[in-house]
């Protein structure tokens, strides 16, 4: 039986490792647009946050998406490319989905915040699907230290998912559905 590691070892031909090059640096693009944009919109989200832990939790996430941003510039350098980003057009929308949740809700609400929360953990599961993927294909293309960035990185905004998580399961929701 062959092991993941096994399959991320095999040879591709040249043609087809130039096609994946490709795709890998589109999706680097992509996601560092994503965090240029996420690291402009989360100090926007934490203003509007009406607990104090939540403020915090985006405020420290600001923090840490300003340092992927760095790590994806390093990966550009790693791999010989100039650090450009692409419009992400997911994140632009994810974003704008934020902004209508604060306008929609009341100011001061836990409902706000339950909103902000449903709308930083699909930011958050949209970076660690990209982050997982990306990872991947740095393997295949043979670039284990690029992956482990990446993984990094991957291991942070899941810590992130799930100190959101903590906080909609520990009062947020509770409180949001009694006002």
């Amino acid at each position: 039986m062959k092991t993941a590691k096994s399959k991320t070892t095999k040879t591709i031909n040249e043609a087809d490792q130039e096609k994946l090059t490709e795709l890998f640096v589109d999706g680097l693009k992509d996601i560092y647009w994503a965090e240029k944009h996420l690291a402009k919109a989360l100090p926007k989200m934490a203003k509007a946050a009406t607990s104090e832990e939540l403020k915090a939790a985006f405020e420290a996430h600001t923090t840490e998406t300003e340092e992927h941003a760095a790590r994806l510039e390093e990966i550009f350098g790693l791999i010989g490319e100039k650090a450009q980003a692409k419009k992400c057009a997911a994140m632009e929308g994810l974003l704008e989905e934020s902004d209508e949740i604060t306008k929609s809700t009341d100011k001061g609400t836990m409902v706000r915040d339950c909103g902000l929360i449903m709308a930083a953990q699909k930011v958050e599961h949209y970076e660690i699907a990209s982050y997982g993927t990306l990872r991947n294909i740095a393997r295949t293309l043979g670039h284990e230290d690029v992956a482990a960035i990446l993984q990094t990185t991957l291991d942070e905004e899941g810590e992130t998912d799930h100190k959101l998580t903590d906080l909609a399961e520990s009062y947020v929701n509770e409180e949001a559905g009694q006002e």
